[in-house]
C-alpha cells in the first residue's frame, strides 16, 4: 500500500506503547481516531498528533465493551472518512503467581487484552470488507509463544490473540479478500505499563531485559500498515524466546522457573495500596517512557533486517548470481590460456550452437 493521508484507529492510545504508534503515524499526516479509557490522556495525545502534522479525535472507549468500540468507529468515520488501518494495542495485566490471583482479576484481563482486541478486529472487518481493503495490526508478544511466571493472565489473553488471528487470517484467504491482518510481535518494552499493573508481588515489576524504547516496535507497526507481512518479530530477544520454545520448552520451563522471578522484579519494595489501572484509568496525562530509560535501546538493527529481508534476499541472490558469474568467466579465461584448453573450449562452444 502506497504511503498516504490514512485514517487510523489505535486503542491504548493515551500512554506508552500505543502513544508511540501515533506519534509515528501523525508524522505521515495520518488522521488518528485515538481510544483509550482516559480522556485527559486522550487529549494529551491529541494535541501532540496535532502538533507533528497529523489529526485526531480523542474518543474514550473501554475496548472491553463492543458497542462503545463500535460507536468510536462512527465518530471516526464521520469525521475522518472510512479506516484504512485498525491497530489493536490496549492492554491490562496482573503480575502474579497463580496461587493469588483472584478470577475477577483473571476476567478483567481477559476482557481487554483478548476481547478488546476481538472487537476491535470485528468492528474494522465490518468496514473493510464490504470495502476489500484495510490492514488490521495486532501488537502481539513474544509471550504469545512462550509463557513466563507471574504474567499468567496476560499470557493467556496474548495466546488467545494468536490462536483467534490465525483463524482470522485463513478465513480472508479463502474469500481472497484483501483486507490485510500482521501479528507484530513485542519484546519487553520500556513502557508506563510496569507502574500501573496490579501487582501482588513484594517488590515492583520490570520488563525482562533486553528493555526497548518503545519507539522501535512503533516503527515496526508503521511499516506493517505499509506492507504486507504475516508476522514481525521485533528485536533479537522476541525471535530468540519464540525459538527456543519450539527447539527445548522444558528446558526454558526450568530456565524460568528458576531466574522468572527474580528478573521481572526491582529491589525497590511495592506498595500494596499503588493506584493500578485495572479497573479504571489513572488520572493525569500520560507519558510514553517508562522508569526503565536509561537501561533501554533505542534502535535495533534486527527490526531493520525484519523490516527489509526482501531487499536484503533480492540482494543476495544479485550477488550470488554474480559470484556464479564471475566465476563461469574465471574458468573460461583459465581455459583459454592453454591451446589444449583453448581448442577443447572452441569445440565444446562449437556444439553447443544451434543448427543453422
Amino acid at each position: 500500500m502506497a504511503k498516504q493521508q490514512q485514517v487510523v484507529v489505535i486503542t491504548g492510545a493515551s500512554a506508552g506503547h500505543g502513544r508511540a504508534v501515533a506519534r509515528a503515524f501523525a508524522h505521515e499526516g495520518a488522521k488518528i481516531g485515538l481510544l483509550a479509557r482516559g480522556r485527559e490522556a486522550l487529549e494529551a495525545t491529541k494535541r501532540e498528533v496535532e502538533s507533528l502534522g497529523g489529526q485526531a479525535l480523542a474518543l474514550p472507549t473501554d475496548v472491553s465493551d463492543f458497542e462503545q468500540v463500535e460507536a468510536a468507529a462512527r465518530a471516526i468515520e464521520a469525521e475522518f472518512g472510512p479506516i484504512s488501518v485498525w491497530v489493536n494495542n490496549a492492554m491490562v495485566s496482573v503480575f502474579s503467581p497463580v496461587k493469588h490471583l483472584q478470577p475477577e482479576e483473571i476476567a478483567r484481563v481477559t476482557e481487554v487484552t483478548y476481547l478488546g482486541y476481538v472487537y476491535g478486529t470485528m468492528v474494522a472487518l465490518k468496514r473493510m470488507l464490504p470495502r476489500d481493503q484495510g490492514a488490521i495490526i495486532q501488537v502481539g508478544s513474544a509471550l504469545a509463544y512462550r509463557g513466563i511466571p507471574l504474567q499468567a493472565a496476560y499470557c493467556g489473553a496474548k495466546h488467545a490473540i494468536e490462536g483467534f488471528t490465525e483463524s482470522l487470517r485463513t478465513e480472508l484467504l479463502h474469500d481472497k479478500s484483501r483486507v490485510r491482518v500482521t501479528v507484530v510481535q513485542m519484546p519487553a518494552m520500556n513502557t508506563t505499563q510496569f507502574a500501573w499493573s496490579k501487582n501482588h508481588m513484594k517488590h515492583k515489576p520490570q520488563p525482562v531485559p533486553p528493555i526497548y524504547e518503545p519507539e522501535v516496535a512503533a516503527r515496526a507497526v508503521l511499516w506493517a500498515a505499509h506492507h504486507n507481512r504475516r508476522e514481525i518479530d521485533v528485536g533479537a530477544s522476541t525471535v530468540g524466546a519464540i525459538l527456543a520454545n519450539k527447539i527445548a520448552p522444558a528446558v526454558l520451563d526450568h530456565y524460568l522457573a528458576r531466574f522468572g522471578y527474580r528478573a521481572q522484579q526491582t529491589a525497590e519494595r511495592a506498595d500494596p495500596n499503588s493506584p493500578n489501572n485495572l479497573w479504571k484509568p489513572l488520572p493525569g496525562p500520560h507519558a510514553v517512557h517508562g522508569p526503565f530509560t536509561n537501561r533501554s535501546i533505542r534502535r535495533s538493527p534486527q527490526v531493520w533486517t525484519t523490516l527489509h529481508r526482501g531487499t536484503l534476499a533480492a540482494a543476495a541472490g544479485v550477488g550470488l548470481a554474480i559470484a556464479g558469474l564471475s566465476a563461469g568467466l574465471w574458468r573460461s579465461r583459465r581455459l583459454a590460456r592453454r591451446p589444449a584448453d583453448r581448442t577443447r573450449l572452441e569445440t565444446a562452444t562449437t556444439r553447443a550452437l544451434p543448427a543453422t
